[in-house]
């Protein structure tokens, strides 16, 4: 992870700049959070579903997210929402199973970034291989607001690989895949695919990352994030 000054001061750099007031607001309402003991810090588990891997050329289609809040997951406020895009799913269809005309009456992809700040405002970000879905979620804001914003985040995958790697000098090809991570620390077996099913996956395998740690009362959230500009 990197050091909290580095992340302050890519925030703060970007609020020099003059900001549409939905992503200003974002930002300002992340900072506490940055020096929060992990038990209390706002954490927002979030995945998408895309039609591709390509941030720039392809588009989101839903999003799960499922807070967590202090070390407990509770499910009665976790969300999802479907996003309308311009042309067909095509292909990806295969992968997520989501059809075209579930998306006639979805959300504009400006409602649902404007649903997305607000719901995850004042929140650390929490995803596994978090960079690409942080990314897509930033070409969104590009598209909407004319420019994106720093986002604060913790990778899953990132403490995987990290602890693995004390153990083994080498890494089996798709061990640090969301599925094989959980059954490391004998989580339940879920369908993948499912953009809330997964943020509830990954909600659930940080706090078994955690918990394999150490004393979790001492862990501070610090230690924990990351940030991509």
């Amino acid at each position: 992870m990197v050091n909290l000054w580095w992340i302050k001061a890519i925030l703060w750099r970007k609020k020099m700049a003059i900001l549409p007031s939905p992503l200003d607001t974002y930002l300002d309402a992340i900072i506490p959070a940055l020096t929060q003991p992990f038990l209390d810090a706002p954490l927002m588990a979030i995945d998408l579903e895309m039609t591709g891997l390509n941030p720039i050329g392809d588009q989101v289609i839903s999003i799960g997210m499922v807070p967590i809040i202090n070390g407990g997951i509770p499910l009665e406020k976790a969300q999802h929402m479907m996003i309308a895009i311009s042309g067909s799913v095509g292909h990806s269809a295969t992968v997520h199973g989501i059809v075209d005309n579930q998306l006639h009456m979805a959300l504009s992809i400006q409602d649902a970034m404007e649903w997305f700040l607000t719901q995850t405002k004042g929140h650390i970000l929490v995803a596994h291989h978090a960079p690409l879905d942080i990314e897509f979620i930033q070409q969104q804001l590009i598209r909407c607001f004319g420019q994106s914003i720093p986002m604060v985040f913790i990778d899953t995958l990132a403490i995987e690989k990290k602890r693995c790697l004390m153990q083994h000098s080498v890494l089996k090809e798709g061990s640090l895949r969301l599925g094989a991570s959980r059954e490391r620390y004998r989580l339940p077996v879920y369908s993948a695919h499912n953009a809330l099913i997964d943020a509830l996956s990954c909600a659930e395998l940080l706090l078994a990352q955690v918990a394999a740690i150490g004393d979790v009362k001492k862990l501070s959230v610090k230690d924990l994030i990351n940030v991509l500009r």
